[in-house]
């Protein structure tokens, strides 16, 4: 047979393996090692390519902390208090709590840089409140799920650090970058949100209090110094990404362990008999102790051991790719497509379709190394690419057959996957009109950029 053949076994091999669930991560190690034994190449090669990653890849130390942060955010009460907030907030209105937790979700991306992390921690706390608060649970579980979409967009994000390690980009620059477009996609879900509410009639009104919103802020002060410690070190060039995420990791180790304290003596004040209840009763409070530690580290340690290992042998994949022909052949489609709206749209329609059956990793390791250097010759900005090419990924979060927060929210809510589509649709809306908006106003992504 001839290698074309080969390659086409290979490849329908592994994508029958993605199919029945196999992890996507043996399913590129598989394609890349068949392949490059059918070109010819050694596992060596593939060995000394996966440690150069790493030996090059500085920029991505910060993406196991940011996930550590988001762990330890969750953990700390730091995430409850934010929703809280946004609550207070937007209670008056009607869909007041969904729109909340689309605002909580915001605020939590700002800190976490994790869309599944972000569904996961927002959907868990405030599924069974919205239930409780009259919405329909399946409405509730898709707001949930919608939400995550800004966890990579909004800075930290742990994607844009691959994008700018990929391609290389100052992922400070794309941080700063995805402020705005992040921000609109959270409005522009809200008034999706909001209109569905108010046509059903779903949720309680609260009145709107200034000293309610006033208290609020204040208990969620720490979310709100660990968002400005970010966004403040980077925009002013204080301290790199990497630096900033070890930064905020300090910063919640230590507020995690004020609030158990704050929060457990507040505990045994109000209960006289707490010498009777058991060690683990007594840690049912906001924040972690010490021996907590090891087991929040270990969980975020676990999501870092599977995608790391993916970027580097994602970055093999290119190679064999580029050896294929694959990028070229991708390139001249995209370029004959003609001018710089026509480039942009069709590089656009690329990424919503791969996000469709990829995870927004993947998709990026394989796609931007293509389509950027396109976009860049017929004279899109690099910077305002990424921000079009990433919103363009997260969307895919909640886009069938993959939908990865889809998965994330069904799992945390108990509401099955497929109950969970129709109510998707309205917030599918709101995120494909916000990104045609930043694609076709570059300011939107450029603006608060410093001088370049």
């Amino acid at each position: 047979m001839t290698d074309g053949t080969w390659i086409t076994l290979i490849s329908l091999g592994v994508t029958f393996l993605f199919m029945i669930g196999v992890p996507v991560l043996l399913i590129i190690a598989y394609w890349v090692i068949g392949c490059s034994f059918v070109l010819g190449l050694t596992l060596d090669n593939m060995g000394a390519e996966l440690l150069n990653v790493f030996n090059k890849g500085f920029a991505l130390l910060a993406m196991p902390l940011f996930i550590l942060t988001g762990d330890l955010i969750n953990q700390s009460g730091i995430a409850r208090r934010l929703s809280d907030f946004a609550y207070a907030c937007l209670g008056w209105l009607r869909g007041g709590l969904a729109m909340a937790s689309l605002g909580a979700c915001g605020l939590f991306a700002a800190i976490s840089g994790s869309n599944s992390a972000t569904t996961a921690t927002i959907g868990s706390m405030l599924h069974p409140e919205m239930v409780k608060g009259g919405y329909d649970e399946r409405f509730s579980a898709a707001t949930a799920a919608a939400g995550g979409t800004v966890g990579i967009i909004i800075p930290p994000s742990i994607i844009f650090i691959v994008y700018g390690f990929l391609m290389n980009l100052p992922i400070s620059d794309l941080f700063v970058a995805g402020i705005l477009p992040g921000t609109l996609m959270v409005v522009g879900m809200q008034l999706a949100c909001w209109i569905i509410c108010r046509a059903n009639g779903w949720g309680f009104l609260i009145p709107l209090q200034l000293n309610r919103v006033l208290k609020t802020a204040f208990g969620a002060w720490l979310g709100f110094f660990a968002i400005g410690l970010v966004l403040w070190g980077i925009y002013t060039g204080k301290f790199s990404p990497t630096e900033a995420a070890g930064v905020t990791v300090g910063f919640c180790v230590i507020a995690g362990l004020l609030s158990w304290v704050v929060s457990r003596a507040l505990n045994l004040r109000d209960d006289k008999t707490w010498k009777e209840k058991s060690y683990a009763e007594m840690l049912v409070v906001e924040g972690f102790t010490i021996p907590q530690l090891p087991g929040i580290v270990m969980r975020s340690a676990q999501i870092t051991g599977i995608l790391a290992p993916l970027i580097a042998i994602s970055v093999v994949m290119q190679q064999i790719l580029s050896l294929l022909g694959a990028q070229q052949v991708i390139g001249d489609f995209v370029t004959s497509m003609g001018g710089y709206y026509a480039v942009l749209f069709t590089a656009m329609i690329i990424v919503f379709v791969s996000g469709m059956v990829l995870e927004s990793l993947p998709v990026t390791i394989i796609l931007a190394p293509i389509l950027a250097p396109i976009a860049a010759d017929v004279g899109v900005d690099p910077v305002h690419f990424s921000v079009i090419f990433l919103v363009g990924a997260s969307i895919g979060f909640i886009t069938p057959p993959y939908g990865l927060n889809l998965y994330v929210a069904s799992g945390v809510t108990g509401v099955p996957y497929f109950r969970l589509l129709k109510y998707t649709v309205p917030y599918l809306v709101a995120l494909i009109s916000v990104w045609i908006l930043v694609s076709l106003v570059p300011e939107l992504a450029l603006i608060l950029l410093p001088a370049r």
